[in-house]
């Protein structure tokens, strides 16, 4: 049996999140979700609206025997912007923010560490605007998000925008790749 700990984060559109870390060693599951927001189990098109302060993330459950959450929180940031504000690429809108959602304050000691540590090697070219905040809920999306880039690899979105950042996340990281 795996000791089994998870991670909740939001750094764009969830099919790209989830399809990153479905492919590291130690990572169990990822479930696309919304969290942060004021309305209680919100809807794909609730949340695309804007209004409800919902945050597209990935909960992704891991086994830190296998894969540190220090890593996890150092593959979030190197596999989107964590430099604009309420976008990634053409997903514009405070659902798409960048943000650490901590389950504890271990867990927010490390992303308040990791986010430093590259604030002070300057590896970005532009301030970080991630923000680290307690979970206070997560609500899985509906079913049809799960595995979506799987599912659907043929899809436009899928060929244009996580085809091409995957295969760069996979040369950055290839370490901590699956088989």
């Amino acid at each position: 049996m795996h000791n089994v700990a998870t991670a909740t984060f939001g750094s764009g559109c969830f099919w790209c999140t989830e399809a990153i870390f479905l492919s590291l060693k130690g990572v169990l599951s990822v479930m696309p979700g919304y969290a942060g927001g004021k309305v209680d189990n919100p809807t794909y098109e609730q949340v695309s609206s804007g209004t409800t302060g919902h945050v597209e993330v990935a909960q992704i459950k891991f086994d830190p025997s296998v894969i540190s959450y220090e890593q996890l929180v150092e593959v979030f940031f190197g596999s989107h912007n964590p430099t604009t504000l309420n976008r990634q690429g053409n997903d514009v809108g405070e659902q798409y923010r960048s943000v650490i959602f901590f389950h504890d304050d271990a867990k927010k000691h490390v992303a308040e560490k990791v986010k430093s540590k590259l604030e002070a090697d300057k590896t970005f070219d532009a301030p970080i605007v991630t923000t680290i905040e307690p979970l206070k809920n997560f609500y899985p999306a509906e079913d049809y998000h799960r595995n979506y880039y799987a599912n659907n690899p043929d899809q436009p979105y899928c060929q244009a925008v996580i085809s091409p950042k995957l295969a760069k996340f996979r040369q950055h990281y290839k370490s901590l790749l699956k088989g």
